[in-house]
Parts: C-alpha cells; sequence; structure tokens
C-alpha cells in the first residue's frame, strides 16, 4: 500500500531523472530546511505544479491544511527545536479530517527515525522516503501515488459526494475483482462500512486485508469492527496482541482506551493514553483525549497540563475541540487560579463572536461564566446561568459533555454550602438521560465530583436503566418482543436514555415480524432518532469520520463523528 524508498542514494549519484507531467496545480512542502524546501519546490514546478506553497513548521501547515485543499503534500518528519514532529501533524490531520483522500501526502525522513515513519505511513501516507533520496525516487513515488489515485477514482469521488453506502459497494466490487490497488478500497470500504454501523461487513473487509498482508493497521480494524459489535472482550485481545507485536503503534493504545475505559478500568485507560501521547507528544488530539480522561479519573495536575500543553499548540486550530478549554477554566476555578479562567473565557468569547448562533459555545461560555461568578462571590448570579443552562437539558442538542458540564457546576456550587433545593430532580433528569452505560455512569459521577448528594442518584437512576433493559430482554426470552419494544421505547420516550432506544431498535430488527405494530414502532423509534441522536455521544477518547472528506462544520465548530482517514 505505503512504498517505501529503495537503498538511499545520495543526490548526483542517478542520472537525471525521468519527468512525467503529473497532474499536481497545487502542492504544499513542509520542511525547516530552506535549502531542501527550495529544491522540493523547484521539483514540483518542473513537473506541472502552478503553485507550490512552502511551510517551515509543522504548526504552519495545520493551519494551511485546515482551509485549503492541496494535490500533493511533501512533509519531512523532523522539525529541530519545535514541539510538533511530522507524524505529529499527520495525526492531528487524520483526526480532524483535514486530509482528503483525492490528496498524496509524501513523508521524508532520516533512516533514525524509520519505525516512527513506517508507523506514519501506515496510518495516513501515500508514500514515504528515507534520507538521503533520490530525485528520481521521489517521482517515482509520485507517480505510483498518482495512478493509485486514478485507481480509486470513482470510489474517492463518492466518498467525496458524501455518498458513503454506494462508495463502499464499489469498495466491495473492488476487492472481488481483485483489481488494481485492492487493499486501499478495501481499507477505504472497511471505514465506511463502520461508519454506516455494519462491523461485520467491515470486519470481513479488514479480515480480507490481513489475508493478503499482515498490516498491523488491518488487525487494528478488526479490533474496532469487534468493539463496535458489541465483542469488547474480543477487540481487547486483539489489541493487547497487536500491542504486544507493534508497542510503538500509537493508534492501537488510543483504540485500547477507549476498550478499557467501556470496561470500567478508567486507570488502565489512562495508561493507554499516555503511551500514545508519549509516542506523538505533539499531538494535539492526544494531549486533548489524555487531559479529559485525566481530569475524569485521574490527577487534575496530569490533566491541567495536558491540556495547557493541547491548548499552547493548538487553540487557533481547527484539531482543538473547546470543550477542552471548557476543562482548563474548570481546573482554574478549583485552583482559585481567576487570571488564568479569565484567559481561558477571552480564548472562548472570540470564538463565541464567530459563532454566536452555536448553543454549544454559548453552553461552555456560560460554564465558565458561572465559574468566574463564584470566584467573585456572586452566587446569586451563578444560580442565574445555572438555572438558564439547566433549562436545556431535555434540549435535543444538549449532550453528553453539556450534562457533565452542567453537573461539574452543581456540584461546585453544593461545595461552597449553595443551596439547590431542586439537586435531586435536576441530578436525576440528567442521569435518565445520559447515564447508558457504565463508563458514562462513571463519568457522570466523576463530573459531580463523586459527592454523596449527588453521585447516588445518578448510579440510582442507571441502575433504573438497567433493571428495564434486563426487563426488556425477559419479555422478548418469554416470547413477547411486543411488551418488550413497547415498554423499551416508552422507557426511551420519557428518559431519552441511549441505551432503551438502542435496545428497542435492535429487538425490533431481530423480530420484526414478531411484534404487532412493528411499522408504528420503527416510526417511533426513527423520530427519536432523529431528533435526540446527539445525545448518544460518549466522551469522545477515538472519534470517527468518513476516510477523506472534509464534511462541513456544524454551527459549534465541530464536524458530526464519524470515521477519519485512518480512523482509530
Amino acid at each position: 500500500m505505503n512504498e517505501m524508498s529503495p537503498q538511499p542514494m545520495k543526490p548526483g549519484a542517478a542520472a537525471a531523472p525521468n519527468r512525467p507531467d503529473l497532474p499536481f496545480r497545487e502542492a504544499l512542502v513542509v520542511d525547516a530546511n530552506p535549502a531542501s524546501r527550495t529544491a522540493l519546490s523547484a521539483m514540483l514546478r518542473d513537473l506541472g505544479c502552478a503553485e507550490v506553497v512552502q511551510a517551515q513548521r509543522a504548526q504552519d501547515a495545520r493551519r494551511t491544511l485546515e482551509f485549503r485543499r492541496f494535490d500533493v503534500v511533501i512533509c519531512e518528519y523532523h522539525f529541530p527545536g519545535e514541539p510538533m514532529s511530522g507524524q505529529d501533524l499527520m495525526d492531528d490531520l487524520r483526526l480532524a479530517n483535514l486530509l482528503p483522500l483525492s490528496t498524496v501526502v509524501v513523508m521524508i525522513s532520516s533512516e533514525a527515525c524509520y519505525a516512527n515513519v513506517a508507523e506514519a505511513a501506515e496510518a495516513a501516507l501515500d508514500a514515504y522516503l528515507i534520507k538521503p533520496h533520490t530525485e528520481q525516487a521521489l517521482l517515482d513515488r509520485l507517480e505510483r501515488s498518482r495512478q493509485r489515485k486514478q485507481a480509486l477514482k470513482p470510489i474517492i469521488d463518492a466518498v467525496e459526494r458524501g455518498e458513503y453506502e454506494p462508495a463502499a459497494q464499489l469498495c466491495e466490487q473492488h476487492c472481488a475483482q481483485r483489481a488494481a490497488h485492492w487493499i486501499n478500497a478495501a481499507r477505504i470500504g472497511a471505514e465506511l462500512w463502520l461508519r454506516l454501523g455494519r462491523a461485520q461487513q467491515a470486519q470481513t473487509m479488514f479480515e480480507l486485508i490481513l489475508a493478503a498482508r499482515a498490516l498491523p493497521w488491518a488487525r487494528m480494524g478488526i479490533a474496532r469492527s469487534e468493539y463496535q459489535a458489541g465483542g469488547v472482550m474480543q477487540a481487547r485481545r486483539t489489541l493487547e496482541s497487536l500491542i504486544a507485536d507493534q508497542p510503538g503503534y500509537a493508534d492501537a493504545y488510543d483504540v485500547m482506551g477507549r476498550v478499557l475505559l467501556d470496561q470500567g478500568e478508567p486507570q488502565a485507560a489512562l495508561q493507554a493514553l499516555r503511551r500514545a501521547s508519549s509516542l506523538t507528544p505533539g499531538c494535539v488530539a492526544r494531549l486533548l483525549k489524555l487531559g479529559l480522561l485525566a481530569f475524569y479519573h485521574g490527577d487534575r495536575h496530569e490533566a491541567a497540563d495536558a491540556l495547557q500543553r493541547a491548548a499552547a499548540l493548538g487553540m487557533n486550530s481547527k484539531v482543538f475541540d473547546l470543550q477542552g478549554l471548557v476543562m482548563l477554566g474548570t481546573l482554574q476555578f478549583d485552583q482559585g487560579d481567576r487570571r488564568g479562567l479569565l484567559q481561558s473565557m477571552r480564548a472562548l468569547s472570540r470564538h463565541v463572536e464567530m459563532q454566536p448562533e452555536s448553543p454549544r459555545l454559548r453552553r461552555f461560555l456560560s460554564t465558565l461564566t458561572a465559574y468566574r461568578l463564584l470566584l467573585d462571590r456572586q452566587v446569586g448570579d451563578a444560580l442565574r446561568v445555572l438555572r438558564e443552562d439547566g433549562r436545556d437539558a431535555l434540549e435535543p442538542d444538549f449532550d453528553f459533555e453539556a450534562a457533565c458540564n452542567l453537573l461539574g457546576v452543581m456540584a461546585r456550587l453544593v461545595a461552597r454550602e449553595v443551596r439547590l433545593d431542586d439537586l435531586p430532580e435536576r441530578t436525576t433528569v440528567l442521569a435518565d438521560r445520559f447515564a447508558a452505560s457504565r463508563a458514562t455512569c462513571d463519568l457522570l459521577c466523576a463530573a459531580a465530583l463523586e459527592r454523596a448528594d449527588m453521585a447516588p442518584f445518578i448510579r440510582q437512576r442507571y441502575q433504573g436503566i438497567r433493571e428495564q433493559a434486563e426487563a426488556a430482554v425477559s419479555n422478548t426470552l418469554a416470547g413477547d418482543p411486543t411488551r418488550a419494544v413497547g415498554s423499551l421505547l416508552e422507557g426511551a420516550q420519557r428518559t431519552l436514555n441511549a441505551r432503551l432506544l438502542d435496545l428497542a431498535a435492535h429487538t425490533l430488527d431481530r423480530h420484526r415480524d414478531e411484534v404487532a405494530g412493528a411499522a408504528d414502532l420503527q416510526q417511533r423509534i426513527d423520530a427519536l432518532n432523529a431528533r435526540y441522536r446527539s445525545y448518544g455521544a460518549q466522551v469522545q477518547l477515538a472519534p470517527w469520520r468518513p476516510p477523506g472528506v472534509a464534511a462541513p462544520r456544524e454551527a459549534d465548530g465541530r464536524r458530526p463523528a464519524a470515521p477519519a482517514r485512518g480512523a482509530r
């Protein structure tokens, strides 16, 4: 799939390179060395590039790629004295979905960084070269990459139009025919099937790849498919085997963190994310994940350090999710750092000014405003802000992170001996809606600082959700799936709980022929899904996006969750 250069040759050792006119019109060269940038830019112009943009630092390249597409990107791995490497850049771009499938991406590195480059190539690159390399070697890589893009053009075009299922079907046809570059097609198709919730079809394609070539990302794809299909233990075993064989594979630790968190092992999940971040210390996305999990389940100093580093590297970047700023502001409040909190508020206010229609950003700013008012001992005003945010708790766009933020404000008010007469009712509403799994229940309790006057309500309501689900399963086993679906749907409509709604949909799907009024029940399920689907978001340790598609941003500045190019 990704090509490695032949035995390194020094410049001038080969004959004058053959210069095909490649269809690259716009290119980006990212290299700290001015001479290298100039040489690469001249070569690309000779190949027909009408415009070649240069970037001296990985951070500069990231900002450029956030707003502009290129036909080809050539990036150096090592940037002396800079916080980001070429691999950090590629990982951030993958997670933010800023590398279209049509773009050819080539990384160049010294032999000393070979292991790192090999891992990055497996994740997001079309080719990589080890220095010193010949000009002809680079030309060859570009030509092979161009041929691969051309062979997969119908698939790439369908993906970029957002036609994910037809694109996945094209991938399957390409694989069945064993057409040129079918392994690349299989990977795109597997990512798309995961995006569409078809874990079994994704796993089948990953297994095809693995049977042809022992690729680490294919093994990880199988683990992701197992996890999405509900096989958490199988996914964990697959990941443990992969990590034992590839201990430097950062992506595997990302997925392992998600699996361990769902299994109720937050400390082990934290350790996995620490390892991933240590392998790519300049990756903003991984720093945010580490800070997030440390915020809820670890050391607050570790959380603050990770979040501050993420903010320093990516504050004004699309790869920086502003929930990280809310968590940082919360930690600053806990430390009594009014100056730091005001800085976080100012940074967030700038984003609100740019996107005033975003309810998500408005809630973020309200959370930090409440903390600032509490620091200034303006308790009445802080309570007013709390009540305003609490009124949104049943709105469709009120999601899991909003619930955690609101619980955090409530817990800190109570800790300061502020009387909240409706505390049990408020806590119950949030728990009923968002305690959909053991992991989400634990995170909600952590957001409430495990306070004895809040956490018991959350765990009690989660137990009630579990009992409703178990009763429905019992009804199904007793031969009454109609009653099971009806009770689950009634509970989902009352609580907006993802677990109940998903189980209702699953039960109806499996027993449709035995369920009375199946069509009407399906319509009610579909209506709830269409209106409240955003509720299901847990804290995202591994966001998935369509591979290579720059999905339009929502009003809050985020993109909808879906699998990324080289998604984890």
